[in-house]
């Protein structure tokens, strides 16, 4: 018998593993703050501008008060370090193009500390994507589209 081994292992270029979980995290004393699309648009692009660490999102559902949302959160984060990195991120973005915020928040605290996160695995991912598409039917939220438009020439 003839073993043949080279001794090299190589190690997969990328993270192999999925770790998909869904978080919610409502606003500072449940504040009703998504009620205007550009306050939507500000928070899911902070939320996309981390994609640059690694992290993957699904869709972002926003109810008045807070928002849900699938995340595949890289190996080398903890979920507490994830989400301590999502909070203050998108706070400060928050802050940055909504000055108004500052009056309400006068302490700097957009995020509640309270957050809901569980496991979802890749079978149950488009079941939770549908959960947070469908939040503003759920709730029976009407969001204004405050959004600046361009116009056509």
């Amino acid at each position: 018998m003839i073993v043949c081994n080279n001794g090299s292992y190589k190690k997969p270029a990328g993270d192999t593993r999925n770790n998909w979980v869904t978080m919610m995290f409502p606003t500072k004393c449940r504040f009703n703050c998504f009620g205007k699309q550009s306050h939507i648009n500000t928070c899911t692009q902070a939320f996309r501008d981390l994609e640059r660490f690694g992290f993957e999102f699904g869709d972002f559902g926003f109810a008045r008060n807070h928002v849900h949302f699938p995340i595949n959160v890289p190996k080398k984060y903890s979920l507490e370090g994830a989400e301590i990195m999502l909070k203050s991120y998108s706070s400060k973005k928050m802050f940055e193009m909504h000055p108004g915020f500052r009056k309400r928040y006068p302490r700097g605290s957009f995020w509640s500390g309270y957050e809901h996160h569980e496991s979802t695995g890749l079978k149950n991912l488009e079941e939770s994507s549908d959960y947070c598409r469908n939040q503003q039917l759920h709730h029976g939220v009407f969001v204004i589209d405050d959004c600046q438009q361009r116009l056509s020439c």
